[in-house]
């Protein structure tokens, strides 16, 4: 009989390969083995793993009908959080009501913009914005900050930054002084705009 870590580390491999075209998928995948670890033995069943894969399928499903990865993901407990910019208004209207239309999402935190090639590379340009590459590298550093922190146990937590400074905190704190201390440590990064809090505390 496989053991239970291993089985849930084949259903977040298997999920994360099938929905390789979403740009959300990528800090994943850079992470590498970590993040697959993590997510087999934080305290979640298998179930619940994969009705989160699943969602998370159906939202890359929209994006690649739409012949777009111009949005990330990010999900907990089918709790789902989008963020991302698009140029076209009528993409992002499709990929809105498409997601909306997503079964078993029990809460969406819609975080994505419509904004021109040209306003967003004039918003770059003065520094309003960053470039994909180095929310990347924000959103990895804000990560870094709860691993090198005694008292987080970031194998629950979910981290996610935009092109304006602002991050997202997803997941699970054990108490509420492990929550606030996450948030504060999310918000001490150089560039930090917001940090918004959408974990949840609980034993």
């Amino acid at each position: 009989m496989r053991c239970p870590v291993f089985a849930v580390l084949a259903i977040a491999f298997s999920a994360t390969v099938t929905a390789m075209p979403a740009s959300a998928q990528l800090s994943d995948i850079l992470l590498g083995p970590k993040t697959l670890i993590d997510r087999a033995i934080e305290a979640r069943s298998s179930s619940d793993l994969a009705r989160d894969n699943a969602i998370v399928i159906d939202v890359n499903k929209v994006m690649a009908d739409l012949g777009t990865i111009k949005a990330s993901t990010q999900i907990y407990e089918q709790r789902l959080l989008i963020t991302g910019l698009f140029a076209e208004g009528e993409t992002y209207r499709k990929f809105e009501k498409g997601v909306r239309a997503v079964e078993g999402v029990k809460k969406l935190y819609w975080h994505v913009t419509y904004m021109t090639d040209k306003a967003k590379d004039e918003a770059i340009a003065a520094g309003r914005m960053m470039d994909w590459k180095d929310v990347l590298a924000f959103e990895t550093k804000a990560m870094a900050r709860l691993i090198g922190t005694a008292g987080i146990a970031d194998v629950n937590f979910r981290v996610t930054g935009d092109p304006f400074g602002n991050l997202y905190l997803m997941g699970r704190a054990r108490s509420r002084e492990e929550l606030k201390k996450a948030i504060s440590k999310l918000g001490e990064g150089d560039g930090v705009k917001k940090v918004y809090n959408y974990a949840l505390v609980r034993l």
